[in-house]
C-alpha cells in the first residue's frame, strides 16, 4: 500500500493548524510522515515554518525558490511536484483559484497514484463536497479522489439543518433561513479588513449566498434536498463568524426538544456565552493551534420557540470545522475499512459545552 504520507500545501489560516495536528497526532492517525508546501521564502514567517520542522514536519518547496530559503536558515527536503508525486494524500489549503489551478498543472498527472486531493471552500466545483457528519455515506460511495472541504459556515448550516430539521431520518424541515455575519478577517491577517458592518448581495437566484447553495449541495450527494436560503454580510471584528437562524418545522417543537437534540450531537457545542470574543477566547486556550473543531458552538440563551420557528444565534469555529472534516477525509483515503475508529482519536479536541 505504500507509506502513508500527507501532504499539506498552503500555510494559512487552514494549512498552518492543520499541519500542526497532522504532526501532532500522525501516530494515532496512523499517518507515517506529513510533508508541507511552503511558496515563499518570507523571513517574517520563518519562525513559523521552523516550528512546523519541528514538529516534524518536512518542508517542500519550488526548484527556483530552494536557494532563497537556504539563504534565510531553512533547509527545504523536496520539491514541490516530487513531494506531490510520493504522497498518499494531497491537502490543498491555497488562496481561492489556486486548488482548481493546481488540480490541472499537478494532480490530475498523479490521480492514478495519490489515493485523494482535498481543496477547502473556495474551490467550488473541486469534487465531491463534504463535512464530517453530514455525508460521509457520500464520501464512501465517491467514484473519484477529489472532495472538496465545504465552508466553514456551510459546515455551520449544514450542522443545524441536519441535527434539527430531521428527527428519526424523518425530513421534519419546512425551510432555513441563514444570515452569517461574517469577521472581515482573521485575527492573523493585516489586509481586507473592512471599517463598518459590509451587506453582502443575494447573488444566488434561489439561495441567496453560496452558504445555502453549497449546503444544499452538499445534501443532495445524500439525496436530500432541503429548502434553505442564506444572507451574508462583514463586520469589523477578527474574531469569529456568527450566524442567525430560523428553523421552520412542518410541526411545533419544544424548546428542551431542541436542546436535547443540539445536546446528543457530538459535533455540536453548546454555550451559556453571548460574545464572539469570549467563544473565540475559549478556543484559544484549550483548544489545539487554538481552534475549536466542533461543526458549531450554538448560544443557549439566544435560542427561542416562535410558532414553528426554531431561531437562535451560533459561533463557527471557521478554520477548525474544516480542519476536522480535512483530517476525516484523509484518513478515509488513507484507512477506507477503519477511518471512523482512527477519527476518534480526535475526539478530546471536541467540546461538548464552550
Amino acid at each position: 500500500m505504500g507509506r502513508k504520507i500527507v501532504h499539506v500545501i498552503g500555510t494559512g489560516t487552514i494549512g498552518e493548524p492543520l499541519i500542526g495536528l497532522l504532526s501532532d497526532y500522525s501516530t494515532p492517525l496512523g499517518i507515517d510522515e506529513v510533508t508541507f508546501h511552503k511558496n515563499s521564502p518570507l523571513t517574517y514567517e520563518r519562525a513559523k515554518v521552523r516550528d512546523m520542522i519541528a514538529r516534524g514536519a518536512r518542508l517542500t518547496v519550488y526548484k527556483e525558490a530552494w536557494e532563497g530559503f537556504e539563504k534565510i536558515g531553512i533547509n527545504p527536503e523536496f520539491e514541490a511536484e516530487e513531494a506531490i508525486a510520493r504522497a498518499a494524500v494531497v491537502i490543498d489549503c491555497t488562496p481561492k483559484g489556486i486548488g482548481h489551478q493546481n488540480k490541472h498543472k499537478y494532480y490530475e498527472k498523479f490521480s492514478k497514484t495519490v489515493r485523494g486531493f482535498l481543496a477547502q471552500g473556495s474551490e467550488h466545483g473541486f469534487g465531491l463536497k463534504y463535512a464530517r457528519g453530514i455525508n460521509d455515506i457520500a464520501l464512501k460511495r465517491n467514484t473519484n479522489n477529489f472532495v472538496q472541504i465545504v465552508s466553514c459556515n456551510t459546515h455551520n448550516i449544514a450542522s443545524l439543518t441536519k441535527t434539527l430539521g430531521m428527527i428519526d431520518g424523518e425530513d421534519v424541515l419546512e425551510e432555513g433561513k441563514f444570515v452569517c455575519i461574517r469577521r472581515a478577517s482573521d485575527i492573523s491577517q493585516t489586509s481586507a479588513f473592512v471599517s463598518s458592518p459590509d451587506v453582502g448581495r443575494h447573488g444566488l437566484k434561489g439561495y441567496g449566498t453560496h452558504h445555502a447553495r453549497d449546503a444544499v449541495q452538499l445534501f443532495q450527494t445524500i439525496n436530500y434536498t432541503p429548502n434553505l436560503f442564506s444572507s451574508a454580510m462583514k463586520v469589523n471584528s477578527q474574531y469569529m463568524h456568527i450566524i442567525w437562524f430560523n428553523i421552520r418545522l412542518k410541526y411545533q417543537i419544544t424548546l428542551q426538544n431542541v436542546l436535547d437534540k443540539l445536546e446528543n450531537n457530538p459535533l455540536i457545542a453548546l454555550t451559556e456565552k453571548t460574545s464572539a470574543s469570549t467563544v473565540f477566547s475559549f478556543g484559544r486556550d484549550h483548544g489545539h493551534y487554538g481552534r475549536i473543531l466542533n461543526q458549531t458552538v450554538v448560544s443557549v440563551p439566544t435560542l427561542a420557540i416562535h410558532n414553528r420557528d426554531i431561531i437562535g444565534f451560533c459561533f463557527t469555529p471557521q478554520d477548525g470545522n474544516s480542519l476536522l472534516s480535512s483530517i476525516a477525509a484523509s484518513e478515509y483515503f488513507l484507512y477506507p475499512n477503519s477511518w471512523e475508529d482512527k477519527i476518534q482519536r480526535l475526539s478530546h479536541l471536541f467540546f461538548s459545552e464552550v
